[in-house]
């Protein structure tokens, strides 16, 4: 049989053509068309012609394996292709073995976003709109581009009217200079890069120049300078070393509106300096403005001979404006009558398209007719916006109200979509004739299934909308509230993010600057607000509809504290409520759906879509496990059951369970439905790191700490399979998709290949498998060959994820060594390494299609990679701290990511927007610590005893603990706060936090006065000497470092640790440093010199706490192997091990006698030790959630406590009894909620430990929005 296979040219060709078409990879069409070429038709077995079916597509898409002749040239006629230029040759011919996914020196154009070969054009269209159909012009398009090709000018300005054809000008110009571009290899234009980005929704100068540095860069600038002027300059040194073409449209959108001065909208002055540094810098690159108005300071530079030109545009001539006519009827007109109308109507486009919409609607393509009708009117067109007030005049209410609505939506919107806004169920028919008549008289624009509006209709509605909403407001008394702010949203909870930040900007905004002019102050805003809603109270949702929703974000826009805002009884629909204080709030018996809150989420590990995109999945250090809706961005259910933190979450392939595993080293399986707890699966002997379902859905995978995989029978729970042969914990495994082969990664910094066949057989061993692999493979690396490796080797650090693609052809691996290695695992080959990112790759995911990779890292950014070549083709900022994992969803259109930074967000790959934000806020208690001196006095009032905690809500507290009350909040921090120190004096509190730095308070002022910054990682505790004027820090760099504290120098960086150092002490006599770190080591150091003295062995994980008893001769420690120890550290023995916490063992202190330890645990107590004895004196327990603190107080009569249920606790030692709560005021703190409708028992139970008061409550969804 005749065979053959794509060259990577033909791939290139392959990938472009498929892009144009259109379809998805997996769409039947492409192998019935395939087949219908050669003769044959559908069966139901899946195969159609001879050769033909989903495989060989597959295997022809990837070009790795040869397919059938037949099929491959029928394949290319669908495509659209010569055969013969895509199919390798006998000189190209490599074989599949070794061909792999080669570099990007072999490869071809990837389409209109891609990069073609030698770097030749770069290109990013963002929305740009289709120009296919474009009429004249022709002396406009040769001047601008005799300006940019010929005589290399920066900056090239479009004036002109709204609808004059601005837009349409710079996209045609620059689709034409990018082909001859494509088509004439040595043209003049000589253009490397070409991006056209929209101003529409006022993105701010930042948001601009990030995007272009990074299409520019080709994704290589990471970490962009945090100022303007440095952004700026990395732009200029892009726009000197290439040709590029930079286009921005829209420019009026960051003009002051009405001013005709060009001046910039307060908060977008820095474009101003952009222009001007375009302009007056030599460079050999362009920049194309579209605006109404010149922008300020721009004629200054203006001039024939100069780099820097503008171009008026003025309406289209009679001939080619007879051509718009002509789509929409047959019109009849002398020649006179045609050039009175186009002149009348300033040949501008727009505006000539409403008028043939109207001629044709009304006066039967008669332009006679119409000419002697209007003449008798006044009308005279002057600005587009004349005209569409003319037409705004005549809508039908509805007509108006979907305009209203396609201007807040400010993006394409479906009929379901737009239908679903309505307050009212308009009947279809009617909704349809409505948006037929909008888009007949061109007003609304109509894109596949999609509506919109152009950006000057859009601009002038909202205009209009934003008008009528405050004349309603500020007539409130003369007459009754209008349909407008109740039937219209002003900003919509559920939009995407950058689509509701823009409705704030444009829309609420703008409302409160007038209503600002009319009230004077925002508080009286609020009392004419609050009127309203008292009307509407007790009302149908009919009659109230959106008003409350608006009255909300309008004041939270405004900066009025809603403290004791009266809700009740009222439809609050679209309110924005994340983040916003809400104490004291009554929203009894109010329906609040479609409202977003803050959620209470612990750190996110891990995060999965369902397999049909709508359900995601998320678990965190919380324990809990939570499923949320998609679209609405709902809270569905809270899964809860583990007794530690939740590492893995991944949904089963019929979507009807969920599997979790985590740190209490079990396997859990979930009802997504219901969230009830199926079954558990028990027996590893450390924390479970992964699971994965098989194929058919009835084996489950877990990689385990204790070095193995577990293989388990879904139906009846029970252990099918122990693999051993890993020498350190085992982070991933993944099964292939056939379900034959077992993949698994660990910190060893292998990956291991398992036969594991259909389940009944297993694998053939640890020692047949593993120890060949290692005996055949290790010596070799990643580029042996054996065909019975199974060992592949070659990362350099440990290896956190591994993942098969969609096909099963190759495997990819990420590793803490920065890097992404993807091999062909039958040979062991390593066909390609991704380098990139500037921290460890956490989580990879393939995309559905297999064409790409993304990847999630310690350095806060997602990447995207080509899997044809070496190219990162995408990077996502916005994560404010490392991001644990990414998703793709299986419809390709979305990515999931969750971060360190407590939030869950999804963006849309092809934009780059971020759609939606799940952002947690919980006050954790995480250190505490007791100032060691007398009460000092901090307020008017006398003396307080003070007690420190730090938070993950980036503050430390200073509390009275003898009255409980919080007396100040340091601030300054930009993250968790996980250490705190006082000195010996008690006047300073150092802290430390994972924004890298430790920060020194004087207590009696709140001052920071100090900032000790040199830790390239987090720092997670920190130690006064008890003499010097020294601060010990420790970090998750692996280091100890010895400051100066007065002045901030480094003293002294010791390293020694292999892992995160978790907890220092100084000896009593400050002569000995200890440390405790994830290595599961303790070190001693020596404080003058810096040497290791001894180091401590015995704990079998992670040691988070070390203390010095108070005459210096022992050591506690505390570990997450659920013990303490008490040590002799001068001989290195170990005397006591302290059994009886049944979780993480986060801290333990001496009592000021020595007599007694305090141990704080992740099960949930605090326990008192006899040091002696070694027995348990007391157990504290009333803490709801992990206990990550504990302290005595300075006279040893009381123990503090500080836990992740947003409490520290006062313990007494004489009774054991828990003396006070401190708890600071929470973000929904007493906000009511009895008898509330549209919110689901998840997000009721949310509300509630943010605290909210519950009640009785009803989980019933409103009938309306």
């Amino acid at each position: 049989m005749v065979t053959l296979k794509a060259s990577q040219q033909g791939l290139a060709y392959i990938k472009k053509a498929r892009s144009e078409k259109g379809w998805a990879v997996s769409d039947f069409r492409w192998i019935e068309t395939a087949s219908a070429i050669l003769g044959a038709s559908w069966t139901e077995d899946g195969v159609l012609a001879i050769g033909i079916s989903e495989g060989t597509w597959k295997r022809f898409l990837a070009g790795k394996y040869p397919i059938n002749a037949e099929a491959f040239k029928a394949y290319c006629q669908v495509l659209g292709l010569n055969w013969e230029e895509v199919a390798e040759g006998e000189q190209g011919s490599r074989g599949a073995e070794g061909q792999g996914r080669r570099g990007a020196e072999e490869q071809g154009s990837r389409g209109e976003e891609g990069r073609s070969v030698n770097g030749k054009l770069l290109q990013d269209w963002g929305d740009a709109p289709d120009v296919s159909v474009f009429y004249g012009r022709q002396v406009e398009l040769s001047t601008v581009r005799q300006w940019v090709v010929e005589e290399n000018c920066r900056l090239v300005t479009l004036l002109g009217m709204g609808g004059i054809g601005k837009t349409a000008l710079s996209v045609k110009l620059a689709r034409e200079i990018a082909q001859s571009r494509e088509v004439e290899e040595h043209s003049k234009s000589n253009i490397e890069y070409v991006i056209w980005r929209s101003l529409r929704n006022s993105p701010t100068v930042e948001e601009i120049l990030t995007e272009i540095i990074q299409f520019l860069s080709q994704e290589q600038e990471i970490n962009l300078p945090s100022n303007l002027e440095g952004r700026i300059t990395r732009l200029l040194h892009y726009l000197r070393t290439s040709r590029c073409l930079l286009i921005l449209d829209n420019a009026e959108s960051i003009l002051q509106a009405g001013d005709r001065t060009g001046r910039y909208r307060t908060g977008y002055e820095g474009y101003g300096q952009l222009l001007r540094s375009i302009a007056e810098t030599s460079h050999q690159s362009c920049l194309i403005l579209t605006s109404r108005e010149k922008p300020q300071g721009l004629a200054k530079f203006e001039g024939e001979s100069l780099p820097v030109r503008s171009l008026q545009l003025s309406g289209l001539p009679e001939g080619v404006g007879r051509n718009l006519f002509n789509v929409k009827g047959t019109f009849t007109a002398t020649d006179t009558e045609w050039e009175t109308l186009i002149s009348r109507y300033a040949g501008n486009p727009l505006a000539l398209k409403i008028v043939a919409s109207s001629i044709h609607d009304y006066f039967d393509d008669n332009i006679s007719y119409f000419l002697e009708t209007t003449q008798q009117s006044a009308f005279l067109f002057d600005d587009i916006r004349d005209l569409l007030a003319q037409q705004f005049h005549r809508l039908t209410d509805l007509e108006r109200t979907i305009m209203y609505w396609l201007a807040i939506d400010r993006e394409p919107v479906t009929l379901p979509e737009l239908q679903a806004d309505f307050v009212t169920t308009i009947p279809p028919r009617e909704f349809l004739e409505s948006l037929n008549s909008l888009q007949r008289r061109s007003i609304i624009e109509k894109n596949n299934a999609s509506f919109t509006q152009q950006p000057v209709v859009m601009e002038y509605v909202t205009t209009h909308l934003i008008e009528q909403v405050c004349a309603e407001i500020s007539s409130l008394e003369e007459s009754s509230l209008s349909k407008i702010f109740i039937n219209h949203a002003l900003l919509k909870a559920t939009a995407k993010d950058y689509i509701r930040e823009t409705q704030a900007n444009l829309i609420l905004q703008p409302i409160i600057d007038e209503l600002s002019a009319s009230f004077g102050s925002p508080e009286n805003i609020s009392l004419c607000l609050s009127e309203i809603l008292s009307n509407l109270r007790g009302k149908p949702p009919k009659e109230t509809g959106y008003a409350a929703g608006n009255a909300i974000n309008l004041l939270h826009q405004a900066g009025v504290d809603l403290t004791g805002f009266d809700c009740s009884g009222l439809t609050v629909w679209q309110a924005y409520l994340q983040g916003v204080t809400l104490h004291n709030v009554d929203f009894t018996n109010s329906d609040l759906s479609r409202c977003i809150f803050t959620e209470t989420l612990g750190n996110i590990l891990w995060v999965a879509f369902s397999f049909d995109s709508q359900l995601l999945a998320t678990c965190d250090t919380d324990c809990n496990v939570r499923i949320w809706e998609v679209k609405s961005g709902k809270l569905l259910v809270i899964c809860q059951g583990h007794n530690n933190w939740v590492r893995f979450v991944v949904f089963s392939p019929d979507g009807k369970t969920l599997a979790s595993c985590g740190a209490d080293c079990t396997v859990k399986l979930w009802n997504v439905q219901d969230g009830v707890c199926i079954k558990t699966f028990v027996g590893h002997q450390h924390e479970v790191f992964a699971v994965a379902y098989s194929p058919d859905g009835q084996r489950l995978a877990s990689a385990s700490g204790d070095r193995t995989i577990k293989l388990w029978d879904i139906r009846d729970g029970h252990c099918l399979q122990t693999l051993t042969g890993h020498t350190d914990w085992v982070r991933s495994v993944a099964f292939s998709p056939d379900g034959k082969i077992l993949a698994s990664a660990g910190a060893d910094r292998t990956i291991r290949l398992w036969e594991v066949g259909d389940g009944e057989q297993g694998s053939r061993g640890a020692e047949e498998q593993g120890g060949r692999g290692a005996g055949e493979q290790g010596s070799r690396g990643a580029g042996g060959k054996s065909d019975n490796s199974k060992l592949l080797t070659g990362h350099t650090g440990w290896v956190r994820s591994v993942v098969f693609s969609p096909d099963g052809e190759v495997l990819a691996s990420a590793s803490s060594d920065r890097t992404i290695k993807l091999w062909d695992y039958q040979t062991g080959e390593c066909l390609r390494t991704y380098t990139g990112h500037q921290g460890s790759v956490y989580s990879i995911a393939f995309s559905p299609t297999g064409d790409l990779i993304v990847s999630g890292s310690g350095d806060r950014t997602v990447k995207f990679w080509d899997c044809y070549n070496d190219n990162c083709v995408k990077t996502l900022y916005g994560q404010t701290n490392e991001v644990c994992c990414v998703a793709f969803s299986p419809d390709e259109q979305t990515i999931a990511c969750v971060s360190l930074d407590q939030t869950v967000r999804l963006w849309n790959y092809q934009s780059g927007h971020c759609l939606k934000s799940w952002y947690g806020n919980t006050d954790w208690a995480l250190p505490v610590s007791f100032s060691p001196i007398p009460p000092s006095p901090l307020t008017k009032g006398g003396a307080v005893q003070i007690l420190a905690s730090g938070s993950n809500d980036k503050t430390v507290k200073l509390w009275d603990w003898q009255t409980g009350d919080c007396i100040r909040s340091l601030s300054g921090h930009t993250d968790f706060i996980y250490g705190l120190a006082f000195s010996a004096d008690g006047q300073i509190l150092a802290s430390a936090s994972t924004d890298c730095v430790v920060r020194l308070w004087k207590v009696n002022t709140g001052q920071c006065f100090q900032i000790l910054q040199g830790h390239a990682d987090w720092v997670y505790t920190v130690a006064f000497h008890p003499a010097d004027l020294v601060l010990a820090s420790g970090s998750a760099d692996c280091t100890l470092k010895l400051w100066n504290w007065q002045t901030g120098q480094c003293l002294k960086t010791l390293t020694g640790h292999s892992d995160k150092i978790m907890g220092i002490a100084f000896s009593p006599d400050g002569q000995m440093i200890a440390t405790a770190s994830a290595d599961q080591t303790i070190r001693l150091w020596d404080y003058h010199s810096g040497d290791c003295i001894t180091v401590l062995d015995g704990h079998t994980n992670r040691v988070y706490s070390v203390a010095f008893s108070p005459d210096g001769k022992l050591l506690a420690t505390s570990s997450t192997d659920r013990t303490v120890k008490l040590w002799d550290w001068t001989t290195e023995v170990c005397l006591k091990t302290f059994i009886g916490h049944t979780n993480w063992v986060f801290s333990v202190v001496f009592s000021p006698d020595g007599q007694t330890l305090a141990s704080a645990s992740h099960d949930r107590t605090v326990r008192r030790w006899d040091v002696k004895s070694g027995q348990c004196i007391d157990v504290y327990t009333g803490h709801s959630h992990l206990v990550s603190s504990v302290a005595f107080s300075p006279d040893g009569k009381a123990i503090a406590s500080g836990s992740q249920d947003q409490t520290v606790r006062i313990w007494n030692t004489d009774t054991g009894e828990c003396d006070r709560v401190l708890i600071a005021k929470r973000l929904y703190e007493s906000m009511k909620l009895t008898g509330v409708k549209g919110l689901t028992p998840a997000t009721i139970a949310t509300l509630q430990t943010l605290g909210a008061i519950p009640e009785d409550f009803s989980c019933g969804n409103s009938s309306q929005n």
